[in-house]
């Protein structure tokens, strides 16, 4: 029995998820979650053996969950599949971690199949994910740079919240620490990325595609 974990902050989506994977005879659905923190932790919880996970979620994007789930649950597989086809995305979810890479207008039969996949072992991309991703191969190594730098986790959940527009305060009551530390953890987000201010801060997200 493969055991799985749904994420997606689309409830609708995630509950059609949920039945469709839960049809199949050979797959149970042990949880479901409809942010990135969530994820992590019932991840961690649970030890899932595939993680089905998009990008776009609120309190920890996806690609920095997935960057979790791989340090801290390496024994999980992770499939993304989102509504997100920049290579940039691709490329990202793949350095994170992350072990497949499906279009959410994928058919039904092709998420199963990406699921099995996984479970087995293997890995599985979209003809479109393998296509960015042999053609990135060929490529010089900087096109593989990671945006977020020497970042640490913390740094860049706050350099998300950031982005989002949330003040210091907001930081600090999110993340349940200090305001004199979500400061200095803005300080050096700003600083490790040589950006001036806030407003910087989104047009070098923009750029690199971290808008999510």
């Amino acid at each position: 029995m493969i055991s799985v974990l749904i994420a997606d902050d689309h409830t609708i989506l995630r509950q059609g998820l949920v039945s469709l994977l839960s049809n199949d005879p050979d797959i149970r659905v042990l949880a479901e979650a409809a942010d990135g923190l969530s994820a992590v932790q019932k991840a961690l919880e649970l030890k899932p053996m595939v993680i089905v996970i998009d990008i776009s979620m609120p309190e920890l994007n996806g690609m920095e969950a997935v960057k979790r789930l791989h340090e801290q649950l390496p024994e999980a597989k992770v499939l993304v599949l989102t509504m997100h086809e920049e290579q940039e995305y691709v490329i990202h979810m793949v350095r994170a971690g992350a072990s497949g890479y499906l279009l959410k207008d994928s058919a039904s039969d092709e998420l199963i199949d990406a699921v099995k996949a996984l479970a087995q072992g293997r890995t599985y991309f979209s003809q479109y994910a393998a296509s960015v991703l042999a053609t990135m191969s060929l490529k010089p190594a900087e096109t593989w740079d990671d945006p977020y730098r020497n970042l640490t986790s913390r740094e860049r959940e706050v350099f998300h919240l950031i982005i989002e527009g949330k003040t210091t305060k907001d930081i600090a009551r999110s993340l349940d620490i200090s305001v004199k530390t979500a400061e200095n953890h803005r300080g050096k987000v700003l600083d490790k990325l040589q950006v001036a201010n806030a407003a910087e801060l989104v047009r070098y997200a923009a750029k690199y595609n971290l808008l999510i």
